[in-house]
């Protein structure tokens, strides 16, 4: 499929042909949601800690004597049913990473350019260059062209005017091609791609 080529400045220029084998499946929830729970339990810290009776601070001495009380038996108040005891089976440090094969990612990732470019929220652009890296003619252009809430991504490398020109703007993130990924891709309103980065995608994903 062919699909219309900007610049920065919202003038044309020319058009692209994108793989419909990228670009051009139905999306699909399932593999989407699969591979955006990957991701998601990967980035969990999972540090999340309890203590237990062995490692709350009170005497360990047996609070009353064993008989003769009318009460139950108790050793010592490090125990789960006392106030400030210890915590029966709670967490521990661990990871909440999954396996997911590769191949499994690559198409969520192909799903997900998919999803943008059905959705109409895919804009194709020529390049990312900037003679100078000035935040606020960055912000003119990108409210110009209605950009909200925007991921764009380059080929292998990005513009360094560009990156340190948008390193402040709210609403705009920046990668590389290796770094385009399905949770970012579907979180942002409008996907923009570079002519490069159109290229390193398919190259990638094929």
């Amino acid at each position: 499929m062919k699909a219309d080529a900007i610049k920065l400045d919202g003038a044309k220029a020319g058009s692209v042909e994108l793989d419909d084998a990228i670009f051009g499946l139905e999306p699909r929830a399932d593999i989407l949601h699969r591979v955006v729970r990957w991701q998601r339990n990967n980035a969990q810290q999972g540090t999340h800690k309890v203590k237990t009776r062995s490692e709350t601070s009170y005497s360990t001495k047996k609070i009353y004597r064993q008989k003769g009380t009318g009460g139950a038996r108790h050793g010592d108040r490090n125990a789960p049913i006392f106030r400030k005891g210890g915590i029966y089976k709670g967490p521990t440090p661990r990871s909440h990473g999954h396996e997911l094969t590769k191949k499994f990612r690559k198409l969520g990732l192909r799903h997900a350019l998919s999803a943008k470019q059905s959705a109409g929220e895919l804009v194709i652009l020529d390049t990312l260059e900037l003679k100078d890296a000035k935040t606020a003619v960055l912000s003119r252009q990108v409210k110009d062209l209605g950009w909200k809430r925007a991921l764009v991504i380059d080929g292998a490398t990005v513009d360094e005017n560009f990156a340190r020109a948008a390193r402040n703007l709210d609403g705009v993130d920046v990668l590389p091609s290796m770094g385009a990924n399905v949770y970012d891709i579907l979180r942002s309103d409008t996907l923009v791609l570079t002519k490069a980065g159109v290229e390193a995608l398919e190259a990638r994903l094929k």
